[in-house]
């Protein structure tokens, strides 16, 4: 098992005889637009399920998303990790064994999901991140704040433990077993890197894979405006400082991830 590092692979990822219970989960917020692309791309084969989690939507994105087959569930309280937490309860009636997170905005390429939970069912990872600025990208797709800011968190994330990754990409894969034993907590914009912060003190075994990225359909949320940016910066931070002050204060936790 794998604990960073890339995972470079192969040019067809073929569907194997006995596929997992894969569910796919996309928080949504305002994405009538590009929802139906998306939905439209997710490899049918490869998934048991797609469930939708509409944060607060004031167009018509869960009616899109029921038109396209998925399952669709709301967390009216508005934030990122909140609409996932919601999403997790949900999933844990009927629990898959990989669950890919998948952003509804069209940026990420769904039809890529079987890269991405490839190290899974080879047995080489619990977590796989999509690393967007490894694989090919649209110029000016990602922004530069965005850019420096996954580099310092990356840079951060390394020198406090020793896991090297290259971005916080949201497409990414885990298995449910190793999911639980996190114990997410974050209901805003720190979800991504408390998930690899909490991976990394647990030693879970995590790589990377090349994904493609583009423009995203609309006006990011986050990195859209100074203010977005402002917070989900100062969110990623606090996450990683808090983390580790946690650790610092009580080494024998760094096998757990109740923090």
């Amino acid at each position: 098992m794998r604990r960073g590092g890339v995972w470079w692979p192969h040019r067809e990822v073929e569907l194997p005889t006995e596929v997992p219970a894969i569910d796919v989960l996309i928080p949504v917020l305002n994405e009538e637009e590009s929802l139906p692309l998306v939905l439209d791309a997710i490899p049918r084969t490869w998934v048991r399920r797609v469930v939708v989690v509409d944060n607060g939507s004031e167009d018509r994105s869960a009616e899109r998303a029921r038109e396209r087959g998925a399952e669709v569930v709301v967390e009216p309280q508005r934030g990122y990790g909140a609409a996932c937490l919601r999403g997790l309860r949900y999933l844990a009636e009927d629990p898959p064994d990989v669950v890919v997170f998948l952003d509804g905005d069209f940026s990420d390429f769904p039809s890529e999901l079987p890269r991405v939970v490839e190290p899974i069912l080879k047995g080489e990872a619990e977590l796989v991140i999509g690393s967007r600025t490894l694989g090919a990208q649209e110029q000016g797709a990602l922004l530069v704040q965005a850019v420096v800011g996954n580099k310092l968190a990356c840079v951060l994330m390394e020198l406090m433990y020793g896991y090297r990754f290259s971005d916080l990409g949201p497409f990414r894969a885990i298995t449910w077993q190793a999911l639980q034993g996190l114990k997410m907590r974050d209901e805003d914009f720190g979800w991504t890197v408390e998930m690899q912060i909490k991976a990394a003190r647990r030693g879970i075994g995590a790589v990377e894979v090349p994904v493609s990225y583009r423009k995203r359909v609309g006006v990011s949320k986050i990195t859209g405006t100074l203010k977005g940016t402002a917070l989900a910066s100062y969110k990623i931070l606090y996450t990683l400082f808090a983390q580790y002050a946690l650790e610092v204060s009580d080494p024998g936790r760094r096998g757990g991830a109740d923090g």
